[in-house]
C-alpha cells in the first residue's frame, strides 16, 4: 500500500491491526514523509487513544492488535462531551459502563435542596458506571458530568458479562477484570468515609491529603478539586474549609498555591 495514497482512516486500521504497539513509533518514522500534517496529527491522536484505552483496568491484558476486534464485539461507542454537560443523570437507567479517553469527569450526588456532593473524579482510563450497572438499577441514585471537554467510550454492561455468538476468547478476562475493578473501587469507597467519619474540618483535610501523599509516594501533591469541589468531596463547607487550610499553613502543618499541597511533617508530629 502506497503511504501517500492512504488516508487516515485506512492508516487508522493499518496501524491499529497490523503493527504491534511496540512499533507504532517505527512506523510512525517510516511514513511520515509519505504523509501530510493533517495525517500524522490523525495519527498520533488514533495511538494516544489506543495506549489511553488499554490503560483501563477492564481491558488488562488485551493485547493491543486484539483491541479493534474486542471493542467491535462490544458494540462500544465514542462521545464527545462539553465542560459540564451530563453523562448520566440521576434517575436515568443504569445500562453502560463508561470509560475516560481524554478529559475527566465527576460523579455528583445532590440532594432535594440542591446541595452538591462529589462522589469520585475519573481521569483518562478510569471507569465509571460499572457498580450501578452491575446491579442493574432501574434509576440512578448519582450524576456523571464531564468537568472538562472528554471524550468517553460506553459499553453496554451485558455485551462484557454475556458470552457473545462468536465464542469471543475475551469475555473471561474480561469479566475477570470487571470484578476486580468492583472491589478495587469498593476499597476506595471505604478510604473516602475513613476521610468523612472524621469530626473536624481539620481532621478531614488532613485525612485526605495524607491519602493523596502515600498514593503519589511524596509530600508534594497536586490534587484534581479548587476549593468548592474539594468542599463537596470532604462533604464541607467551603468557607470553613478556606479558613481551615489557611490556618494550617500558619501553623506551618502544609504550604499550598491553588490545588497544589506540601505537607509538613512537625517535629513533635501531629
Amino acid at each position: 500500500m502506497c503511504a501517500s495514497s492512504c488516508s487516515p482512516a485506512k492508516f487508522n486500521y493499518l496501524v491499529f491491526l497490523v503493527y504491534p504497539a511496540s512499533s507504532w513509533c517505527c512506523v510512525a518514522d517510516e511514513l511520515r514523509l509519505g504523509f501530510t500534517l493533517l495525517q500524522m496529527q490523525h495519527l498520533e491522536h488514533i495511538v494516544k487513544k489506543i495506549e489511553t484505552t488499554l490503560r483501563c483496568p477492564l481491558f488488562a491484558g488485551i493485547e493491543a492488535d486484539k483491541l479493534h476486534s474486542l471493542l467491535d464485539c462490544l458494540a462500544a461507542i465514542k462521545r464527545v462531551y462539553r465542560k459540564d454537560e451530563f453523562i448520566f443523570m440521576t434517575g436515568s437507567q443504569a445500562t453502560s459502563v463508561g470509560i475516560v479517553l481524554s478529559g475527566s469527569v465527576r460523579v455528583l450526588q445532590e440532594d432535594f435542596w440542591g446541595h452538591r456532593a462529589i462522589l469520585a473524579h475519573i481521569e483518562p482510563g478510569g471507569l465509571f458506571g460499572e457498580a450501578f450497572s452491575c446491579a442493574e438499577k432501574n434509576a440512578l441514585p448519582v450524576s456523571v458530568i464531564a468537568s472538562e471537554a472528554s471524550e468517553v467510550l460506553l459499553v453496554d454492561y451485558r455485551k462484557i458479562v454475556t458470552t457473545c455468538s462468536s465464542a469471543c476468547i475475551f469475555h473471561t478476562l474480561l469479566i475477570m477484570n470487571m470484578l476486580r475493578i468492583l472491589a478495587e473501587k469498593n476499597i476506595l469507597l471505604t478510604r473516602k468515609i475513613e476521610h468523612l467519619s472524621k469530626r473536624t474540618t481539620r481532621d478531614k483535610l488532613l485525612s485526605f491529603l495524607s491519602a493523596q501523599a502515600v498514593f503519589a509516594k511524596s509530600n508534594a501533591v497536586e490534587i484534581p478539586f479548587n476549593r468548592q469541589e474539594l468542599a463537596d468531596f470532604l462533604c464541607v463547607d467551603r468557607s470553613a474549609l478556606s479558613r481551615e487550610l489557611g490556618a494550617m499553613q500558619s501553623e506551618g502543618l502544609i504550604n499550598y498555591d491553588k490545588n497544589s499541597f506540601e505537607l509538613i511533617r512537625p517535629e513533635g508530629g501531629w
